[in-house]
């Protein structure tokens, strides 16, 4: 099959890595031969045609492919299940000028979704009021009592975004007091829907639109765009000078902090909201792009690495309004200290962090030494901060290539817990599953992510059901690890027409995986602790070219010890390639995931 390995030769020889990883090619013969045909059909460079290859790009594809508009890959918004409903119910209170309250969640996708709502009431004169729960006091989702206040402060109108598919009990108060409800989610959900006027969810099972790929803010621009239409046609002017393809640096900003796959539409969001997005007129994220240094054009990884983290803290540690209140801002210096306030609150985060994630991985390490392990990591500990333990279920799964939960439990034995997955293991089907079987107080959540409840009296059964449900799967995941490699380069070969070439047919993330290249026998220069746990490099090639690395967060791994203690010794290396930006001067970096020693 095109861009599947099936030959078990390693790459460079490497059977086993330092991250305990066997080196292989991306690509098979067959995989070989179509970046040929898309080279000589297409006119494209060779390393563009073998990134596409593996990735499973058709070569008829592969032209449009590196160019995605909104035009060629949004369907019309009406093949939505009840998007129609949700356009006129908001056009009915733009109309009637009706109080909307916008309930959210607390990460990023929720900020951006309750922000754009926003923004997009407020150019029609609508006042709004954007409402996102504590995470520890109230949790995910909209409550009965929150209901009710916002019914109590004038809501004429409550639109849900990121949350609500689930939330029978908020929504039935909502009812109660004759107040609609739109939903706008993209969550997995039951079959058993809440009373609502219209539920827009691609993940909703009589949803036919295919586009459950998509994080609540692409949603949220899809029932706009719809509204935007339906008030065109009712003639009003206000309508066609809104702008809603500016605010898809929100889209773009969502898209890539919730890892929904980077295929199809998502990846014309991301390519275009990076383009508004580096205009930089969203206020607010500008600012919060200066506070946390972003050097050069706005980049995916800026978003996730950067600036999704800080817009997070507000919702883990602080004031989870904090995030979608920046991204509605029109006033600079309130900007400028609502992200010196984030910025505060990651650095707090990153010391929690710190702290709960060596007890975790104590923790997981342990489990992991008997034998295989468990198929899912459950790590618990009672007075973790509840905000973090979705980073330390992150951490853990990048670590042991499996998927893995943190919970933190509080003093009356109930745990608030955070999972992270892999490719190939649906964790939000198996929270989902757990809930019916009555093992959890509640949960739920999409494949890759999920969050739950639960009594601590029943954490050895919640163990033992994820051990059933995933053993045989995760075995056959874990079986072999593999890193891809895309191809091999040296440090002089390393330009920046290169990475020109390779971002050509970026962005890269979910479902997209960036390129990994190897360096062969190249011998470490330098290497030192910076930052966080990472590790600056330096690396020199045969023919005497030099190239810089950075090893993020490996400064505890067991690659990172070999490099730190290897200065002078000859490595190959495995990592992306990416442009640096320092003192306006812009240069190549790779980014190293692995590395072996250069027999």
């Amino acid at each position: 099959m095109t861009g599947k390995t099936t030959s078990e030769r390693a790459f460079l020889g490497v059977e086993q890595s330092f991250s305990g990883q066997k080196w292989v090619a991306r690509l098979d013969m067959a995989g070989e031969n179509k970046a040929i045909s898309i080279a000589q059909t297409t006119g494209l460079p060779d390393v563009i045609a073998r990134v596409l290859a593996g990735r499973d790009i058709a070569i008829g594809d592969a032209k449009a492919f590196l160019d995605p508009t909104i035009k060629a890959l949004m369907p019309d918004p009406s093949k939505l299940t009840d998007c129609d409903k949700a356009a006129e119910r908001i056009g009915q209170a733009i109309a009637r000028n009706e109080r909307v309250a916008i309930f959210g969640d607390y990460d990023v996708d929720g900020a951006a979704s309750s922000a754009l709502m926003q923004r997009f009431l407020r150019h029609f004169g609508v006042v709004s009021e954007i409402y996102i729960p504590d995470r520890i006091f109230e949790g995910y989702g909209p409550n009965p009592t929150a209901i009710g206040e916002l019914v109590d402060r004038g809501a004429g109108l409550i639109v849900t975004v990121d949350c609500g598919s689930t939330s029978h009990e908020a929504l039935a108060e909502a009812a109660r007091r004759g107040v609609d409800v739109v939903v706008i989610d993209h969550h997995q959900v039951a079959n058993e829907l809440p009373v609502a006027r219209a539920l827009v969810n691609p993940n909703r099972e009589d949803d036919l639109s295919g586009l459950g790929h998509l994080c609540a803010c692409g949603v949220v621009f899809m029932v706009l765009a719809g509204t935007l239409r339906l008030l065109r046609g009712k003639g009003d002017s206000r309508a066609s000078s809104f702008d809603l393809l500016a605010s898809l640096d929100l889209v773009a900003l969502a898209t890539v902090c919730d890892v929904v796959p980077l295929r199809g539409l998502n990846r014309a969001f991301v390519v275009k909201g990076l383009l508004a997005a580096r205009s930089m007129g969203n206020i607010g994220l500008a600012a919060l792009a200066q506070r946390a240094g972003v050097n050069g054009p706005l980049t995916p990884y800026h978003l996730g690495f950067l600036i999704g983290p800080r817009i997070n803290a507000g919702g883990r540690i602080g004031d989870a309004a904090l995030g979608s209140r920046l991204l509605t801002l029109e006033d600079r210096d309130e900007a400028a200290a609502i992200a010196e306030r984030l910025e505060e609150l990651n650095r707090e985060r990153q010391a929690i962090e710190a702290a709960m994630l060596e007890e975790a991985d104590a923790e997981a390490a342990a489990e992991m030494a008997s034998g295989e392990g468990p198929a899912i990591i459950v790590t618990e500990r009672q007075g973790w901060h509840p905000g973090v333990v979705g980073l330390l279920a992150s951490r853990l799964k990048e670590r042991y290539r499996r998927p893995a939960f943190a919970i933190a439990f509080d003093g009356n034995g109930k745990g608030t817990g955070s999972g992270r997955s892999v490719p190939g293991i649906d964790l939000g089907r198996l929270v989902r599953k757990a809930v019916e079987t009555g093992l959890l107080v509640k949960g739920g959540g999409h494949a890759m992510a999920a969050g739950l409840t639960v009594e601590q009296s029943r954490l050895g059964e919640l163990r033992a059901f994820f051990e059933d449900s995933a053993k045989e799967a995760v075995a056959g995941l874990t079986s072999t690890h593999r890193l891809k490699i895309d191809g091999a380069v040296s440090a002089s070969g390393a330009t920046l027409d290169l990475v020109d070439m390779i971002e050509r047919a970026g962005p890269y993330g979910a479902g997209h995986p960036q390129p990994v290249f190897a360096m062969p026998g190249h011998t470490l220069k330098n290497a030192r602790v910076v930052g966080q746990n990472h590790i600056k490099l330096s690396f020199a090639g045969p023919d005497g070219g030099r190239l810089n690395g950075i090893a993020f967060r490996a400064a505890d791994t067991e690659m990172g010890a070999a490099l730190l203690g290897g200065q002078g010794m000859s490595f190959h290396v495995a990592g992306t390639l990416s442009a640096d930006y320092w003192q306006g001067v812009r240069r190549v970096q790779m980014r190293v995931t692995d590395a072996a020693p250069a027999r």
